[in-house]
């Protein structure tokens, strides 16, 4: 374990923070790990707990989160076999479900959040407090997006995580990536290091290590294109205390171009399966 980096909130507490880099797994943990997380996300800023459409970055979001949506269900879609059960761990505001239960999906929900999780009463969408009270053991589909990096107690949840998801089914894992051209543009700067809230910052080898200890493999690894250009306007505030749209832009597109080499993409999904080799 080293130092990576120092960094802070800047949009919540204002509180520094640095990050510890796991040589062996190659990826950094947030320290220290808050004790009371919860107050770190009571924010209007907290966009995901929100359907804010207030600012442009606001707006930006919204309008990507929609183009998402379609295609985060196309993605489950290829993995469908006759049992179409999904299981989404934080849900926030549960726009994702909705748009699966209007696909054809039986879905449940988690989301710690009690103003994400009224939000998403709102939509008709009843979501679990956590994990420990579902009544459903078993789905075919399991869906994190950009939700790993927020959980303590991380080998802890990956078991729980992997113990629901049935023999032949799917789990879908999106997560930035440290190792990004805009990572490294931006250092303490990248917004998606968003300390606190993220206690962990991963790599591809860090995922791929993390789940075969679990009897998992990525089967899969795709890119989420858009979250370089979002990340780069929101660094670009952080930095300078203003958004630059032409420069966040220019840094988005930049590193989603190097990225055509090397694949290291500002987010990635990971899709992964059991190991049969493992059992």
């Amino acid at each position: 374990m080293k130092k990576f980096l120092k960094t802070k909130d800047f949009s919540v507490s204002g509180e520094e923070f640095e990050l510890i880099l796991d040589t062996e797994l190659n990826m950094l943990r947030t320290h220290p790990e808050p004790k009371d997380l919860g107050s770190y996300y009571n924010s209007e800023a907290y966009i995901s707990h929100t359907d804010s459409a207030k600012t442009l970055v606001d707006k930006l979001y919204q309008h990507i989160k929609k183009y998402n949506l379609r295609k985060k269900i196309d993605q489950i879609n290829k993995y469908t076999t006759s049992d179409k059960t999904l299981l989404d761990i934080g849900a926030g505001t549960g726009s994702f479900l909705e748009s699966a239960n209007y696909n054809g999906w039986e879905t449940h929900g988690i989301e710690p959040n009690k103003k994400a999780r009224d939000l998403a009463m709102d939509k008709g969408l009843k979501l679990n407090e956590n994990i420990d009270v579902l009544e459903k053991k078993g789905f075919q589909v399991i869906t994190m997006w950009h939700v790993l990096e927020h959980l303590p107690n991380l080998d802890l949840q990956i078991n729980k995580i992997t113990s629901l998801l049935n023999k032949d089914g799917t789990l879908f894992i999106a997560v930035p990536n440290f190792q990004s051209y805009d990572a490294k543009y931006y250092k303490e700067y990248w917004a998606a290091y968003d300390v606190p809230r993220h206690l962990s910052h991963f790599s591809q080898l860090s995922i791929k290590k993390l789940f075969a200890q679990k009897g998992m493999r990525v089967v899969k690894i795709k890119p989420m294109i858009f979250d370089s250009f979002y990340v780069s306007l929101l660094s670009e505030k952080y930095k300078y205390g203003k958004g630059n749209f032409l420069k966040a832009f220019w840094v988005g597109l930049k590193s989603n171009i190097r990225a055509w080499n090397t694949k290291e993409y500002s987010s990635l999904l990971y899709i992964l399966k059991r190991d049969e080799k493992a059992f």
